[in-house]
């Protein structure tokens, strides 16, 4: 998760913020969203023009509204300096009516099944979960993350496919967002679980979603800046997930390695393809092996191990 968002301010109108583009680029541009905001955006696909535009609704006074397209318009091109085509990157801000928030979730929010292992749903779902699935309930609001994206739903997967049942297994999340890896860590049965984000927002919203699904207690949250933390540490956990930007993945590898066991699993996201070996190469440097990868759309996430002999 990026290092901090913009506060909404209440009295200002809210907008819906949003970018149009190609399919192929619907994830890049919605991660760009999701830095900006720290909201999981809303997708619609035009069937006429095959275009696709991605949507975030913030309380934004007429003030900034220019700064906010300038910030929108740098993304974007840093992403095509990564080799993606946004086109036609169309930048829309326009007033709406508050009701048309919470209804503009309630389309776009779907159930998402984690194999065997998770149901992942909204709370005004009615989707039952299946024989042996935990249940993950999530009222998104402005939350930060609800498994939609590619990069969640591989950190989901994995802290399902990591579970070794009637083993203690420790679970460290690392831009914890919206809580949802550490959530389901704990109904997954990993103890004990860790979690903390740089924004003061994100780690407010996690204690209310780790609450609304009764694991306040089986989950520590904390606000905290990955930069300062200490380089070492003598807490190690079983499964670390950071789905963070790649450059501070990289820039922060020995922070993050500090608290992995020794046999432990580290899953990386929030990676471009593009960045992904930069990213590998990066943590290769550090005795860390590439054990299983996934591409999905224009984004790339990784599961890494130490390789045997590799001191810490």
């Amino acid at each position: 998760m990026p290092d901090a968002y913009p506060k909404p301010t209440p009295d200002a109108p809210l907008r819906q913020i949003a970018i149009t583009t190609n399919p192929g680029a619907e994830d890049a541009v919605a991660a760009l969203l999701e830095r900006e905001f720290g909201q999981t955006p809303s997708i619609y696909t035009n069937a006429d023009t095959g275009l696709t535009t991605a949507s975030v609704y913030w309380n934004l006074p007429d003030a900034e509204v220019a700064e906010t397209r300038a910030a929108l318009r740098d993304g974007l091109a840093d992403t095509e300096e990564h080799g993606l085509d946004v086109s036609p990157g169309r930048i829309a801000i326009r007033r709406v009516r508050a009701r048309d928030w919470s209804e503009s979730w309630k389309r776009h929010f779907k159930p998402i099944e984690i194999g065997r292992a998770l149901l992942v749903k909204p709370t005004w779902s009615n989707r039952a979960p299946k024989a042996g699935q935990q249940l993950v309930l999530l009222d998104p609001g402005l939350s930060f993350g609800t498994g939609q994206h590619a990069t969640t739903h591989f950190c989901l997967t994995q802290v399902a496919k990591l579970r070794r049942a009637g083993e203690r297994q420790s679970f460290m999340d690392m831009g914890t967002g919206s809580g949802i890896l550490a959530i389901a860590a704990a109904k997954l049965g990993y103890a004990p679980v860790k979690a903390f984000d740089f924004d003061p927002d994100a780690v407010r919203i996690a204690a209310e979603n780790a609450e609304l699904n009764g694991v306040s207690d089986s989950v520590q949250l904390t606000q905290a800046d990955l930069t300062k933390m200490p380089r070492g540490s003598k807490e190690k956990f079983n499964v670390v997930c950071a789905n963070l930007i790649y450059d501070l993945l990289i820039a922060e590898r020995d922070r993050i390695l500090a608290r992995l066991a020794p046999d432990g699993s580290l899953v990386l996201a929030g990676i471009l393809a593009t960045q992904f070996k930069a990213v590998e190469k990066a943590f290769a440097g550090a005795g860390m092996k590439l054990v299983t990868a996934k591409t999905d759309k224009e984004w790339r996430s990784g599961l890494f191990r130490r390789v045997t002999g590799t001191p810490e």
